[in-house]
């Protein structure tokens, strides 16, 4: 079984500013997203899992239980997720946004990375950040 818990450092992103681009994120946003490198920490407290994401300007917490809807503020509106776990290895984080448009973050686990994958049906692109485990 995978260790999913811990913390991790981007050190790639692959398609970001298109995709971001594509979702209609502005400019002076989305370039301020695809040039961070943000820290990631995944906690699990009983059946409670904690997200924290910390760039310079900005730490974002998620706090979830699987298969139960949450709420996520971002600066176009509110999401609502829904989270669940795919083998013993991925997360899987569906949104449905302002407008009723539905996207996907997929978290896949390995001994030594995060991938996440980004899509959305707003865009057939598709991004990806790696987090090394540290």
């Amino acid at each position: 079984m995978v260790q999913i818990e811990g913390k991790y450092a981007n050190y790639k992103n692959e398609n970001l500013d298109a995709y971001f681009a594509d979702i209609g994120v502005p400019y002076i946003p989305r370039k301020m997203i695809c040039s961070s490198k943000p820290n990631m920490e995944i906690v699990k407290e009983n059946d409670t899992w904690t997200i924290s994401t910390s760039t310079l300007l900005k730490t974002t917490v998620l706090k979830f239980k699987l298969n139960e809807e949450y709420e996520e503020s971002m600066p176009g509106g509110t999401l609502k997720n829904t989270t669940t776990m795919e083998g013993d290895n991925k997360l899987i984080t569906k949104s449905v946004g302002p407008g009723d448009i539905k996207s996907a973050r997929d978290y896949e686990f390995n001994d030594d990375e995060c991938i996440i994958t980004f899509s959305s049906e707003k865009t057939t692109q598709v991004a990806k950040r790696f987090f090394k485990r540290v």
